[in-house]
């Protein structure tokens, strides 16, 4: 039983840390050609798509998108990436 514990516990230290990196973050991008009121559904459909994104709200009037996402998962290069693989480049606001 002794041994099994000691297992548990090295095994808890090991996953534990790389677990605890792993965060949701929330990035505002301005996003470029946006003009009619179906820009900003294909931008959030294209951003959506990408492994890690958890949610996207796009916005025709700001012409921007706001992305929370798991940065274990993805980076915020690929999310950009996406947009602009559909027609609109995109850039982190900083």
């Amino acid at each position: 039983m002794r041994k099994f514990l000691s297992a548990l516990v090295l095994i808890g230290s090991v996953v534990a840390p790389h677990v605890a990196l792993a965060t949701e973050r929330t990035v505002t991008f301005a996003v470029e050609n946006m003009t009619c009121a179906t820009c900003p559904y294909i931008v959030k459909t294209a951003m959506e798509a990408v492994a890690g994104v958890v949610q996207v709200t796009a916005s025709l009037e700001a012409k921007t998108a706001t992305v929370t996402f798991d940065d274990a998962k993805t980076t915020v290069d690929a999310i950009a990436a996406a947009s602009a693989d559909v027609g609109y480049p995109a850039q982190p606001v900083q």
